[in-house]
Formats: structure tokens, sequence, C-alpha cells
């Protein structure tokens, strides 16, 4: 797996899974954990964890979220609503949760003056401790990677921040009527985690996961992208990689399109690479022809096709077709994102599929 990261060629084709998701986990394995998840598939071990952020006690009076259980709808989601008091106002929230995810239902921000009471109070961490993460690292030894997201609000990149903050659509309308607004939010956002990263010198880490699915060519434009994503991710690429982390960018839909803006931010590595089967337009061959001289990749496998609805002969045959398609290594192959259902013998079939690939 490291060696797929430095977008080098190793003795075969790596494999891992988009995170285990509890529900899975529950239902389908027993209850175990992560670990025990991957040391039963015997796949390799990619193990997300974050260091635990500590917030002042300053920053959580200036920041006093109430919760309350609204009980549970007609059609079994338990909601939720927040109100976040501030020095200088109230902020409300609403979502919903189910055995499977959870979601939000109205965004945080609602206003601009909504925005400066994020701005102003929101708390960032005033230090960041590392100690479970040295657990983890002598528990994974030489079986994997470890991986973290970037500190923000909702996912990690910038403009998926935003999104999360006032809603999809609202941002897109923001940015074609008060792109200068826009822009201050990023900037803003940027800063923030600018903060962070220079506290994340010397974490134990292999890879950072930044960006987000509302950055995809599903959701808005190239021209929207290089203008509302590109110069934000870059910051934080480079400060990330002047502490010697090495990232990846999330992209959870189409990306086809957004291939030179992903050079352009300086990442090392590109995920989900999304299949047109999950709602993506991933072409990986196409990929590796156009960019895979200067990106990693991670993901591809269509984990509806092939672990709700496949068979091990399916399953082998489409790992096949991706390997082949990275003919010179720099991938990882894993589902294209979070999956919830299939399985666990075509699990098996997928990590034995993946070791039959050799370079």
């Amino acid at each position: 797996m490291m060696i797929a990261l430095e977008n080098g060629k190793p003795d075969r084709l790596p494999c891992q899974v988009h995170n285990w998701m509890p529900f899975y986990l529950k239902t389908y394995l027993g209850g175990c954990d992560a670990f025990e998840a991957y040391k039963r598939f015997e796949m390799d071990w990619a193990i997300y964890c974050d260091p635990i952020y500590v917030i002042s006690d300053k920053s959580r009076e200036n920041w006093q979220v109430k919760r309350t259980d609204l009980g549970v709808s007609d059609t079994g989601e338990h909601e939720w609503s927040e109100e976040i008091t501030t020095p200088e106002g109230t902020l409300t929230l609403t979502g919903a949760w189910n055995e499977i995810t959870s979601w939000e239902t109205t965004p945080l921000i609602k206003s601009k003056d909504d925005f400066e009471l994020f701005r102003k109070y929101n708390p960032v961490p005033e230090k960041l401790d590392f100690t479970p993460l040295y657990a983890i690292r002598d528990k994974v030894g030489d079986n994997g990677i470890m991986r973290s997201c970037l500190w923000g609000y909702g996912q990690s990149g910038p403009w998926q921040s935003f999104c999360y903050l006032v809603g999809t659509e609202q941002a897109i309308y923001y940015a074609v009527d008060d792109p200068e607004w826009v822009h201050y939010c990023l900037q803003s956002l940027v800063d923030r985690q600018l903060k962070v990263i220079e506290m994340m010198e010397g974490m134990p880490m292999d890879l950072i996961e930044n960006g987000g699915g509302a950055g995809s060519n599903t959701v808005i434009s190239p021209a929207m992208h290089a203008e509302f994503c590109v110069p934000y991710d870059r910051q934080l690429h480079d400060a990330l990689h002047a502490i010697g982390l090495k990232v990846v960018y999330h992209l959870c839909g189409g990306l086809m399109k957004m291939l030179d803006n992903v050079v352009a931010n300086g990442t090392d590595g590109l995920e989900t690479m999304t299949p047109p089967g999950m709602g993506g337009d991933c072409d990986l061959a196409e990929c590796t022809r156009r960019v895979g001289d200067k990106l990693f990749f991670v993901g591809g496998f269509d984990q509806k096709e092939g672990f709700e609805n496949g068979n091990p002969e399916k399953i082998r045959r489409m790992v096949r077709e991706l390997h082949e398609a990275c003919p010179n290594g720099g991938y990882i192959c894993s589902p294209s994102d979070h999956f919830f259902h299939g399985d666990p013998a075509n699990i098996q079939a997928f990590v034995d599929a993946c070791k039959e690939c050799t370079y």
C-alpha cells in the first residue's frame, strides 16, 4: 500500500474498503471492529482514525449546543434539532438518523449574519493529542496504512464544508449571485484549517483526506470547481506537504471533467474513482492515460454490483478489469465509497481476486 501511495508498482494489487460502516459490522460480521474485519478477510488494512481535538473551555462557553430529540417520524427516522447559543446570537440545525446513517435536514447557516456567528465562535482546536494514534500505529504495524480526514466542518474540503453549512443548492446560488462573499467564506474556512494543520506536524499518519462529493462534476461545473475549489484546496495541500503529510483528494461522484483541476490543486492521489453504476463517471483506464503519472488512485470497485449482487466469478472479472486499467501500479482497489450490504463471501472473493493480480 505504501508503494501505491508513492505512485509506484508493488508486487500485487493492494486492496482496502472505504472504511467499515458500523451497520455492516453489526449486521453481517457479528459486531466485530475494523481490525478484526480486516484480519478475517486477510485484506490490506486502511484504518481510519483521528487525533483528539482539544477544545478550550472558553470556546465551549461561546458555542453551547442544546440537542432536542424530536421522536421518530412516520417513516422510522429518528429526528432531532439543535440550538447553538453564542455570545451574539443563536443558530439552529435539524437532522435525522436511522440504523444505517445520519443526515442534516436544514443547514446551520441561513444568512450572512449566521456565517459571522459561525466564523467567530465555532470552536477551533487549541491543540491535538496524538496519544490514540500511537496505539493504533503499533496495532497496524506492517499490515497497512492509517488514514485521517482533514479537520473541518462536515467533510474536509472548504467547498464541501460551505455546502454543508448553507446547503448545496444554496451554495451554488451564492456562487453565481455573490461570488465575492463565497470567496470570503471559503478563505475563512481555510484559515481555520491552516491553524489545525500547523498542529499536525509529527502526527503518525500515512494519508490525509481532503475534498468531498460536492466538488464533483455531477454537482458543479469544472469552471466553478476551478474558481471555488482549486485555490483553497491548494493552500491546504501545500501546508500538509510542508509538514510531510501525503494527501488524497476525495470526489465521490463525477470526476472525468475535473482531472486537470485535481492535478492543479497539488494532491498526491484521487479517490473514489466512482463508476457509472454507482452514480459516477470514472473511466479508470482513461484516468491512468491522462493523469496516472501525476496521481495515485483509490477506489473504482462497484460495491453494489460486486458485494450486493455479485458472485466470485463476476467479482474476479471486475477486479481484473480495474487492475488492467492501472498497469503501472499507483492504485489501491477499493469499493468506490461506503457500503452497508453484501454477502461476506463476496468480500472474500474481492480480496482473493486482488491478490491474484500481480505486476
